[in-house]
């Protein structure tokens, strides 16, 4: 049948235009350039010969590349009390999400081959997206993998008993990841945990045994990210591991990027969006690993994000019960739900000039595509997978009726919003249409 989706302002690979796309089977059969009267009759050859062929007419609205988060926390296996595949693959479609790699720190914990190839298993059967696992790394790591797979390291503290604080077991986890460095960075959580004890200590003798959610940035701070980056970056170059910094949060760490030697960084939606300023209204909606920090560091990120010292842009989409973030600094959870409205927000920081439209797809679809070695895909080209969205214009406010997530709720209610996802093609196929998911769509394994 195949589709034609006509009158786009298409954003790739450096450039915004004018044209059309067409998708048949499971792949992007040709991209054109042009308006639609100068396309008129290639166009119509195109509908003649299938004239059954779905037509979306994108008057007005971006066509663009599938979002890929490198960096999304689905709770499958064994907390799916607060989250699960399906709940937040539906939340992703809706989103413009179409692939996602997942996180290892589940129940039982994703640190072996047998229970990476479960959770592969879980990934086809409920996914609606494509999908990828992390292998997580632990001080009793294997010396070598029987296959290529990306590995996920704790150098701060974490659940699921994964944090590696072993000078040995970190230069092992390195080897091992220096053994596929053509095909993956090691993917490194950096916070100094000895540091944040002491610091812990410290605010409990300050402000009492649970202090409030905007001391948070003051006990994991930016000095506890510092070290333990530089720590990483100092085994990356020991062993010839490439190394990609999840989740930087300050502009210390900035000066320690350099993808030139295999060092890249990787900005979340909620560090670009939130300071420090946000705890007084948001609290612990906003309390996350590492913390949302200063304002001159949250811009310092926007900076380093535009002009491309940092590489991607990623959720950390870490859903939690709102009973389970109650509390202050000690007792409230860590994470918040972003994958539905990632996109759409960072369009909002396009549009307050923040960075350029181009930069944001290159950052949320083409890098995260050439980081990982991802195959056809992140990109608008003829013979690549059609994984790509359509996302209009339109003011609305966040309520929670919106929200796909299984916790039900979003740091961002109460928000207006500018843009809204139209649709969204998952290998070819339309799984959401203006609100309407095909719960009958699987993805596709995206690292295959």
């Amino acid at each position: 049948m195949g589709t034609l989706i006509k009158n786009a302002e298409i954003a790739n690979e450096g450039r915004r235009f004018r044209g059309a796309l067409l998708i048949e089977g499971e792949c992007i059969a040709d991209v054109l350039e042009g308006d639609d009267a100068a396309l008129a009759t290639q166009l119509e050859q195109i509908a003649s010969r299938n004239p059954q062929i779905e037509i979306i007419d994108a008057e007005g609205a971006l066509l663009l590349p599938g979002i890929i988060d490198t960096h999304v926390h689905f709770r499958e296996p064994g907390l799916t009390h607060k989250a699960d595949i399906e709940h937040e693959s539906r939340a992703a479609l809706a989103g413009g999400v179409t692939s996602v790699m997942d996180m290892p720190n589940v129940v039982p914990p994703t640190t072996s081959i047998e229970r990476w190839e479960e959770r592969m298993l879980l990934g086809k059967q409920h996914s609606r997206v494509n999908y990828a696992y992390y292998l997580g790394a632990t001080n009793e790591a294997d010396s070598a993998l029987s296959k290529p797979i990306p590995i996920k390291l704790f150098m701060g503290s974490s659940t699921g008993n994964m944090l590696v604080d072993r000078r040995e077991a970190l230069l092992r986890v390195f080897r091992q990841g220096a053994e596929f460095a053509d095909r993956y960075p090691i993917v490194a959580h950096c916070e100094d945990t000895p540091r944040i004890s002491n610091r812990m200590a410290e605010a409990q003798k300050r402000w009492g045994d649970d202090p409030a959610p905007e001391h948070h940035p003051w006990i994991r701070d930016a000095e506890a990210c510092y070290r333990s980056s530089s720590l990483a970056i100092e085994l990356a170059e020991k062993t010839g591991a490439r190394l990609h910094i999840a989740h930087v949060t300050t502009e210390r760490e900035l000066e320690l990027i350099n993808p030139g030697k295999g060092v890249t960084g990787e900005v979340c939606v909620a560090h670009l969006l939130f300071c420090d300023e946000d705890y007084a209204t948001l609290g612990t909606r906003i309390k996350c690993n590492p913390a949302v920090k200063s304002k001159r560091d949250r811009d310092a990120l926007r900076q380093a994000l535009a002009d491309g010292r940092l590489l991607t842009i990623a959720t950390d989409h870490a859903p939690h019960l709102l009973s389970e973030k109650q509390g202050g600094c000690r007792t409230a959870a860590s994470g918040m739900p972003m994958v539905q409205f990632s996109l759409v927000s960072m369009l909002g920081l396009v549009d307050e000039g923040v960075l350029s439209l181009t930069r944001m797809v290159d950052a949320m679809c083409h890098q995260p595509a050439l980081l990982f070695s991802i195959p056809q895909r992140g990109f608008l080209r003829k013979g690549y997978k059609a994984d790509l969205t359509i996302v209009g214009r339109k003011e609305w406010t966040l309520e929670a009726g919106h929200i796909l997530s299984k916790c039900g709720w979003s740091p961002l209610e109460g928000r207006t919003l500018h843009w809204q996802v139209k649709h969204t093609f998952v290998n070819g196929h339309h799984a959401y249409d203006r609100g309407h998911i095909d719960d009958s769509h699987r993805g596709q394994h995206l690292l295959g």
